[in-house]
């Protein structure tokens, strides 16, 4: 009987909410791990619990804040708030670098689309787009809506900068809200599957290099030669401890452990402290003396 093909990997899948750019990060990935596809979906800020919990994706690049309890983030960047309008507004006169702020927009039709992900907790400036009769109208449905009637200079719209520059076009322009609410974006998967390949993906988008990483393409786990497990051998363990390489190994637990070891394979076991250098001083004095 001829020894059959070990199976491939199952692909990760790593969400990403409109407007993000994971592909630098989906580069490194398939450097550091050419054995295990990495599936990048782009999915509605909305779905992205949805998605997670249902196991469908494995991670996702979503918007913050998330429930605690049930996910595990880790904070990436925060987008700046921008107003959007017609070129024919008066706002379009400002140079591209004058901000606006709630107070030049306070007597305009402000569009809030229903997949808004800014205003959840936050005030909406301007006011609410009525009909003729003076009736509130109701949320319009997307983002691409939104930006569609604000370009017949009915209103304004307010957004995170990269859905503006998305949902860009030739008819709207759009200057940063001064004292809007930003949107952060993050890192987010569930806490009871923080396993080796999410720890890989923490590392990459928090910079570690690769001697550094926490997850199955560290050093720790290529010597002791498992891959996926959390454990390593005891003589493993026991040589890492003698180079200065202990903590480099595996995860336990949340991305709270990845935190505390991260610089003690760069810096080696030996401190910088006062006693490495004494002994060079002291030479240079007896031989001085």
């Amino acid at each position: 009987m001829g020894v059959s093909e070990p199976e491939p990997a199952a692909p990760f899948r790593l969400a990403y909410v409109p407007g993000a750019t994971p592909g630098k990060w989906a580069g490194v990935w398939r450097e550091r791990l050419p054995d295990v596809e990495l599936e990048l979906v782009q999915v509605e800020a909305s779905a992205v619990p949805s998605a997670l919990e249902s196991g469908e994706v494995d991670a996702a690049v979503g918007r913050l804040p998330v429930d605690k309890e049930v996910f595990s983030a880790i904070p990436l960047y925060e987008e700046a708030p921008v107003v959007c309008f017609s070129r024919d507004h008066l706002l379009a006169a400002l140079a591209d670098d004058e901000t606006v702020s709630s107070a030049d927009i306070a007597e305009d039709p402000v569009w809030v689309p229903a997949d808004d992900v800014l205003f959840a907790t936050h005030p909406v400036p301007g006011v609410v787009p009525t009909d003729p009769d003076g009736n509130p109208l109701e949320r319009v449905p997307t983002t691409a809506d939104a930006v569609s009637t604000v370009a017949a200079n009915v209103g304004v719209a307010v957004l995170p900068m990269s859905l503006a520059r998305l949902h860009r076009r030739k008819d709207v322009t759009c200057r940063v809200l001064s004292d809007g609410p930003t949107a952060p974006v993050g890192l987010v998967w569930p806490v009871e599957r923080t396993t080796d390949l999410v720890e890989e993906l923490i590392g990459i988008v928090r910079g570690r290099t690769v001697n550094s990483s926490r997850g199955r393409g560290g050093p720790a786990r290529a010597t002791a030669g498992g891959v996926g497990g959390r454990g390593e051998d005891t003589k493993t363990r026991a040589g890492a401890k003698k180079s200065g390489t202990a903590k480099s190994g595996g995860t336990t637990g949340r991305s709270g452990g990845g935190r505390r070891g991260t610089g003690t394979t760069a810096r080696g076991a030996v401190p910088r402290g006062k006693g490495t250098r004494s002994a060079a001083k002291g030479k240079k004095k007896g031989k001085g003396r």
